[in-house]
């Protein structure tokens, strides 16, 4: 792929995280199957604690919502034994986790399981390897840099703070989250430019969903798509429509022969 001059109206970049600066499979095959793995032993190790039985409340207040939905997992009261409960929450992550559901209680306890791995060292954050090189020639061209992920804005924050490339929070300006708005929507995209304090014109978005590039756009932000390996593919019009990166070496700046 040929190199991608950047607008010289460009103040911020603002980066997806999977598929974009981090490979799918590290979600996929990193950081859900150690929930599933280590989900009923965290819990009988941090079971006194306040913010695990916050955790286990939550997940019984969503299974009784849930009470109505096929299949689903009930969590049994605090009146029951502690192994009972257990049982139940361990049971209840599963079954949610095993239809993709985003629920607030399944992310809260994912996001306190996930941040006790990075802070034992028993999970490192990926980055692809151009990565870094990038964030700091973009930083010290005085481009500031914005993340924007659906994961919310601790798990981001773990993911580059714990990275296999060490603590890279530094380089980074700031994180959104869905908290915002949708990413498919346009109208985040404007918050978020009215947040950093610049026009949408300012900022250019880096994602490999073409959907999310197609609301940034609407909004007027500049996009690119990154292609990386495991990535959906692209159809021929998106390839015709959007401007396609494999790697961030690719974006040039306005002073960068």
């Amino acid at each position: 792929m040929e190199p991608l001059p950047v607008p010289a109206s460009v103040t911020a970049v603002l980066l997806d995280i999977e598929g974009t600066t981090t490979p799918i499979t590290f979600v996929k095959d990193i950081l859900f199957p150690y929930i599933q793995d280590h989900v009923e032993e965290y819990l009988q190790k941090h079971w006194p604690e306040e913010e695990c039985q916050e955790d286990v409340r939550q997940l019984r207040l969503q299974a009784e919502k849930d009470s109505g939905v096929k299949g689903f997992v009930p969590v049994p009261s605090s009146a029951k034994p502690p192994a009972e409960i257990i049982k139940g929450a361990v049971d209840n992550v599963l079954w949610q986790m095993s239809l993709d559901r985003k629920t607030t209680a399944l992310k809260q306890l994912q996001g306190h399981m996930w941040r006790s791995a990075y802070a034992t060292g028993k999970v490192k954050g990926e980055v692809y390897d151009d990565v870094v090189p990038a964030l700091k020639k973009w930083k010290e061209a005085n481009l500031k840099l914005y993340i924007f992920s659906s994961g919310s804005v601790e798990a981001q924050k773990l993911l580059f703070g714990y990275s296999i490339e060490g603590d890279l929070l530094e380089l980074l300006h700031g994180h959104f989250d869905t908290s915002v708005g949708s990413k498919v929507e346009s109208a985040s995209y404007r918050r978020i430019a009215e947040q950093i304090g610049c026009s949408a014109e300012n900022i250019l978005f880096l994602t490999d969903i073409t959907d999310e590039a197609e609301a940034a756009r609407e909004a007027g932000v500049h996009v690119a798509i990154a292609v990386r390996p495991g990535n959906a593919a692209l159809t021929d019009e998106e390839k015709s429509k959007y401007h396609l990166i494999s790697s961030f070496h690719q974006l040039r700046l306005p002073s960068t022969p």
